[in-house]
């Protein structure tokens, strides 16, 4: 099989449990991609924008799990203006299929 390509998944911390559920997703032997993220947790860090650079210069393109969280979230907004800028594709996907955000971006 060619190389696995690498997605970065920008989400907010409260929807950690459907990032965890599509990183599963990639588990699977046959799957053609694997995700990688940074989680809010180490936002503070004094590195943590150059590690997270980083990560999505080397990804092939960034996945962003879209909820009501997503507004607040400073750290999914700074991780898509990073991908902005390096040019990465982005593909949004709702984070649930049960509600919709009631904000328009």
């Amino acid at each position: 099989m060619a190389d696995k390509k690498v997605i970065f998944v920008a989400f907010a911390i409260e929807d950690e449990t459907q990032r965890d559920f599509l990183k599963g997703q990639s588990l699977h032997s046959r799957a053609p991609y694997e995700f990688v993220d940074m989680s809010v947790k180490d936002a503070y860090d004094s590195g943590w924008k150059e590690k997270v650079r980083t990560r999505i210069k080397r990804s092939d393109g960034v996945i962003v799990l879209v909820s009501k969280n997503s507004k607040a979230s400073a750290g999914q907004k700074w991780e898509i203006a990073c991908a902005k800028e390096e040019k990465k594709k982005i593909r949004g996907i709702w984070a649930y299929t049960t509600t919709e955000p009631s904000w328009t971006a």
